[in-house]
């Protein structure tokens, strides 16, 4: 299976604010660098992180390639209406640098202790799906838009005169993963896993089959993988752990894996981070953006080509 668009390569980055001098410098390295992609969590409810979208509006703000989203979006505490607002004023400031990253919403206890109410399961599935639907209506432009819904409801609100952000969603159970293919534009499979997991092998014809019945392409769902790993000197003997978890390797390792993942699964992008989840080191972030991306990109481009 071969993906015909546009592969992105990004980082995760660690939005501690004790980090933030190491940030920066790390975001306009990998904006300098030719990177395509910057990810930051969204736990509102850590008082030792940035939050997200003051992030993101400060970081497109001082790149020029980058795409931000968060990695992601925490929903129960960003109203939907809201939250469309945001993304697409970011749309409009970057020159459309923005992806919707969107959660149904994880750690309750926490969400409920900021004062939200909270959901059950199901409820939070379909507030999910709502949220998706209202935001892409309210932008655009067009006539005002009146949305009822069961969790939210909007009356005659002009969309904002920018197109909707791609929306890419962490979804994990049957619930939000065919609401995924119904309505969004990507996933990012959680916990790290990738294209050889059982979560991929188990999650992703539940999107397919979803997106079919609705009416779409599955093909319009792309997957865009959170990839961590080491980056070795030398080739590693096994690149994999005894569980089929990437550990990492050499930089030839690295493209030879990410091009498979590409031609033969339709890997769509890939988030980088080493194997503490994060994207921190300068000199490793560099050899991500200069060693390893642009040779996948140049195998890919080979192949697709027919040569």
């Amino acid at each position: 299976m071969t993906y015909p668009g546009k592969v992105s390569f990004g980082f995760c980055v660690n939005n501690a604010i004790g980090n933030v001098p190491d940030l920066l410098r790390a975001v306009r390295q990998a904006d300098r660098d030719g990177l395509d992609l910057v990810s930051v969590m969204d736990h509102p409810y850590t008082g030792d992180q940035l939050d997200a979208y003051a992030f993101l509006g400060f970081v497109l703000g001082a790149t020029e390639r980058l795409t931000g989203f968060a990695n992601v979006t925490n929903l129960p505490t960003r109203p939907a209406p809201m939250l469309a607002r945001t993304v697409t004023s970011l749309s409009a400031l970057s020159g459309g640098r923005v992806v919707l990253g969107l959660g149904v919403g994880l750690q309750w206890d926490r969400i409920a202790d900021m004062g939200v109410p909270r959901l059950s399961p199901g409820e939070a599935v379909a507030a999910f799906e709502e949220a998706i639907v209202l935001v892409k209506q309210l932008a655009g432009g067009g006539p005002p838009v009146t949305y009822e819904g069961t969790h939210y409801r909007v009356n005659r609100i002009d969309p904002a005169p920018v197109a909707a952000p791609e929306v890419w969603t962490g979804s994990s159970g049957p619930k939000s993963l065919a609401a995924t293919g119904r309505v969004a534009d990507g996933w990012l499979p959680p916990y790290f896993a990738d294209w050889l997991s059982e979560r991929y092998r188990t999650s992703r014809p539940v999107i397919d089959e979803a997106a079919t019945a609705a009416g779409r392409d599955p093909g319009e769902v792309r997957t865009i993988y959170n990839f961590a790993g080491r980056i070795a000197e030398r080739p590693l003997n096994a690149t994999r752990d005894e569980d089929g978890r990437w550990v990492g390797g050499s930089a030839a390792q690295w493209v030879e894996e990410l091009t498979g993942a590409v031609l033969e699964h339709g890997a769509a992008g890939f988030n980088f981070a080493e194997p503490h989840g994060f994207a921190e080191d300068l000199t490793v972030l560099g050899r991500w953006a200069n060693e390893i991306v642009p040779a996948v990109r140049e195998a890919v481009a080979k192949e697709q080509a027919g040569d």
